[in-house]
C-alpha cells in the first residue's frame, strides 16, 4: 500500500523543527514510520496518520473526531496505543480539534 507523501513530508518538517537530532524514518509494512531516538513515535499508512499514544491517553484520543484504532488486514496492529486518523480530518489537516495538527 502506498502512503500519503504529502503527510509524510509534513511529519518530516515537524520532527526536524521540533526534535531535530535523533530522528529517523523507515519504510515498514507498506507504510512509513518515524523514530525519535530508537522509538517509533508516528507513522503514515495509506492516508492515515498513526500516532503512538501512551495507554492512559488512548481512550481520550479515541473520542476525538476521525480517530480510530489502527488495523491492518482486519486485525488491530500492535497494542491499543496506535490510534489512526485519516489525513483529511481536522487534527491532521490543520483544522481545530483532536491532537495537534501534523
Amino acid at each position: 500500500m502506498a502512503y500519503d507523501e504529502a503527510l509524510a513530508e509534513r511529519i518530516r518538517g515537524r520532527l526536524r523543527d521540533g526534535v531535530g537530532v535523533g530522528v529517523g524514518e523507515k519504510k515498514m509494512f507498506g507504510g512509513l514510520v518515524f523514530f525519535t531516538d530508537t522509538t517509533i513515535t508516528v507513522g503514515v499508512y495509506g492516508d492515515d496518520l498513526l500516532v503512538g499514544i501512551g495507554p492512559p491517553d488512548v481512550d481520550t484520543a479515541l473520542v476525538q473526531p476521525g480517530v480510530r484504532r489502527f488495523t491492518m488486514s482486519g486485525r488491530r496492529a500492535g497494542s491499543s496505543s496506535w490510534p489512526a486518523t485519516p489525513s483529511t480530518t481536522p487534527c491532521c489537516s490543520g483544522g481545530s480539534g483532536g491532537p495537534a495538527p501534523m
